[in-house]
């Protein structure tokens, strides 16, 4: 196979004043850990993918089920009862084989979190339980990385930038976590899938503008509430 030429690959992007050839280099060279294949990894993964994120990691202990399919879309029939992690591994390189994967089918935890987290320079949170959010957040407040923060549930989402440039974390915003019987989750109240690719493509365009130096507001998280069709941003 010919070599191609990576500016003409990714030309609309560097098309884009604020990104420019600069701009697309330096995200070739980032390095983006994404926590979570499911509803919200589905769309981050394939547009960090299709930007030319030099280097994606991607964490899930999960094995794919039947039931997955209806919002998890980089999956497919066949890679059912296979680990989420290698089968979004998989998408990435038949979409952009020019890219650096690293796959990890186990939960982050106090005894992988360093060796993990300090290889990547920004960390995208599409986990699905607030155990594991806030695990997290801790870790990207102590290895000082940059947590790109989203949530999604029946109708409703959120999505912000934590721990950047100074900004506040997860804790600043939510100090503890609920009680276990009253933390929502998709199995409990169920999901629109088209919300996850709302929510999850809003985190990967904040990636990718943190990858290129451009401006995050920080400290304001925006609520999408796709039954109203209502955005709305809150300051914290």
């Amino acid at each position: 196979m010919k070599k191609e030429d990576p500016f003409l690959r990714y030309s609309r992007q560097v098309f884009i004043e604020e990104i420019g050839v600069a701009g697309q280099r330096k995200i070739m060279a980032s390095k983006v850990l994404v926590i979570g294949a499911g509803g919200l990894g589905s769309a981050i993964i394939p547009y960090l993918a299709a930007a030319g994120v030099g280097c994606i990691g991607i964490m899930d202990h999960d094995l794919l089920e039947l039931h997955n399919l209806q919002r998890q879309i980089i999956h497919q029939e066949k890679n059912i009862g296979h680990p989420k992690a290698h089968s979004a591994g998989d998408f990435v390189k038949a979409l952009n084989s020019s890219l650096m994967v690293h796959t990890y089918p186990f939960a982050l935890d106090q005894t992988n979190m360093e060796s993990i987290i300090n290889k990547y320079d920004i960390i995208l949170d599409g986990s699905d339980n607030f155990e594991t959010r806030y695990l997290i957040n801790d870790g990207c407040v102590q290895y000082q990385k940059p947590l790109v923060y989203g949530s999604i549930e029946g109708f409703q989402g959120q999505q912000t930038v934590f721990n950047y440039q100074g900004g506040k974390n997860l804790r600043d915003l939510f100090p503890q976590p609920e009680e276990p019987s009253y933390q929502p989750t998709c199995d409990s109240l169920g999901v629109l899938g088209p919300l996850a690719g709302i929510v999850g493509n809003m985190m990967a365009l904040q990636a990718l503008k943190i990858s290129a130096g451009l401006p995050v507001t920080i400290n304001q998280l925006t609520i999408v509430d796709g039954y109203h069709w209502r955005f709305t941003t809150v300051n914290y």
